[in-house]
């Protein structure tokens, strides 16, 4: 025991002194100089640096920092880099003597043999500024975890937002060539091509696919609507399609729903029984056979449902990259996103965190190269229209509507004219039943309206021509009783 204590006794005291030390930042000083003489001897080193660094603060001396400034704001107004611009520009920004004056300024470029290895000179700064920036969050994060006013959630979510931010600074791509990028438009086009039906991306309905060629890798995709117009409907509809039918890894985070909920919903759409009847249980013979039928099929999808209530970006993120790594998720579907919160940091106004917010999942999006469809609310502008065309969304009826729109690739709203007791269009068409789809913005094809029935018995959105597909007892072909067809147009519980 004696022998025990004197070891803990050295270990603690090894701790203390280590604690203790004089710790010098990460940083390498003569290199800086080294990088800023470069740019101003050679007219391209700034390029090379801007690339590399975006904009990120990499110098650890104050003053070298403050050059670097005055050289990107002259490489901004197109002036040309030298030793005598550079000095006049932090005389204009009031900081030429807190630098060290002229003379310093000269020292840097005296000093610079070659600027051809302003490449391997600028990625070491950012090594260093990278270990900082690890340094000084971990500090922060150990601070505050002594603050018993601090969820451990909030430090969790902090912490991977802090680590992502770092993550993200990083090699740019690199400027192509026109020949090779028609190289790669080429093989794209010929792949299209290869496909009868036009599908580049995850199909869903063939309407709608006929405009957008299906839902596309690294594209942020909005569904909005007024509150009962059927979003997280028209979401499972979709899942359905895509993880039922086609088998696609499909990823749902639920921020309104509970999973059982969001199955039961499922159920109904798949089986074709009331959403009524799911809830009280009070099915028929006929019904729990559908039921039956149609659970293996539920079973063996590869859908995956989070409904973690409050969930803030950091924790989206963290999931779904688990997701894509692990079970191989291709889409992700978001229900929805005014309820989604940023994490620890503060916002002066809401509209600030959702552009945030909007922001950071089309940043996922393009890191994981998979689609992330996120459901939205509308403001109540809709509701005090008059009209066809008054009740119709529009892109200005986007809560926090600014940055939704910017951030997506392609904006959808779910319009059904008969919650208004509006029963034809302008054309004399039947509206009951039916939803319009507006697409209202599409980065990569043409907008317009898509027309969809709506089952809400089944809470159920459907392509008009596949009426008998989710409805089996109404098909004109009644399949064998052992028989179970999933292809789409055929005899199928769905």
């Amino acid at each position: 025991m004696p022998q025990n204590n004197n070891n803990r006794s050295r270990y603690n005291q090894r701790q203390v002194e280590q604690n203790n030390r004089d710790y010098v930042m990460p940083q390498a000083t003569d290199i800086e100089k080294a990088v800023l003489g470069a740019q101003m001897i050679d007219k391209d080193a700034n390029a090379t640096f801007a690339k590399l660094t975006k904009n990120e603060p990499v110098y650890y001396e104050p003053r070298n920092q403050m050059i670097q400034d005055a050289i990107d704001t002259l490489a901004r107004d197109g002036h040309p880099i030298d030793v005598w611009t550079v000095v006049n520009q932090l005389s204009s920004m009031g900081n030429l003597e807190e630098v060290g004056g002229p003379g310093y300024v000269t020292e840097l470029s005296s000093k610079v043999a070659s600027s051809s290895t302003i490449k391997y000179h600028t990625l070491v700064l950012l090594e260093k500024y990278k270990k900082r920036r690890l340094i000084t969050n971990g500090i922060t994060l150990q601070n505050k975890g002594y603050d018993n006013t601090i969820l451990a959630d909030e430090l969790l979510c902090e912490a991977d937002s802090d680590l992502q931010a770092i993550r993200n600074i990083q090699l740019g791509e690199e400027i192509k060539d026109l020949k090779v990028s028609i190289k790669e438009a080429v093989e794209e086009i010929q792949a299209a091509a290869s496909n009868p039906d036009g599908i580049t991306g995850i199909a869903s309905f063939i309407s709608l696919d006929a405009k957008t060629s299906g839902f596309q890798d690294s594209d942020l995709v909005i569904v909005a609507a007024r509150p009962a117009m059927g979003k997280t409907s028209f979401a499972l509809t979709t899942i359905k399609k895509i993880a039922v039918i086609q088998k696609i890894p499909t990823a749902f985070f639920s921020l309104e729903m509970s999973a059982v909920q969001l199955t039961k919903r499922l159920i109904s759409d798949v089986a074709s029984v009331p959403g009524q009847t799911i809830l009280h249980g009070q099915l028929s013979c006929d019904e729990w056979d559908r039921l039956d039928k149609t659970l293996t099929p539920l079973i063996d999808a590869p859908l995956y449902i989070d409904d973690t209530p409050g969930l803030t970006i950091g924790e989206f993120r963290a999931k779904a990259k688990r997701l894509v790594k692990e079970k191989g998720v291709k889409i992700i579907f978001v229900d929805y996103l005014q309820m989604m919160h940023y994490g620890a940091k503060n916002f002066s106004t809401r509209q600030e965190e959702v552009s945030n917010i909007c922001e950071s999942l089309k940043n996922i999006a393009k890191e994981l190269n998979v689609p992330i469809i996120a459901l939205a609310q509308l403001n109540r502008g809709v509701e005090n229209r008059e009209g066809l065309d008054g009740k119709r969304p529009r892109l200005s009826d986007l809560r926090e509507s600014g940055s939704i729109e910017q951030a997506a690739d392609l904006v959808m709203f779910i319009h059904r004219p008969e919650y208004y007791h509006i029963y034809q269009d302008e054309n004399g068409r039947d509206l009951r039943g039916m939803a319009q789809i507006i697409i209202a913005k599409h980065r990569k094809g043409a907008t317009g309206d898509v027309l969809l029935s709506f089952k809400g018995e089944f809470t159920r959105f459907e392509d008009p021509e596949e009426n008998t597909l989710n409805s089996p007892h109404q098909s004109t072909q009644k399949p064998a009783d052992n028989e179970t067809t999933y292809q789409e147009g055929g005899p199928t519980p769905f």
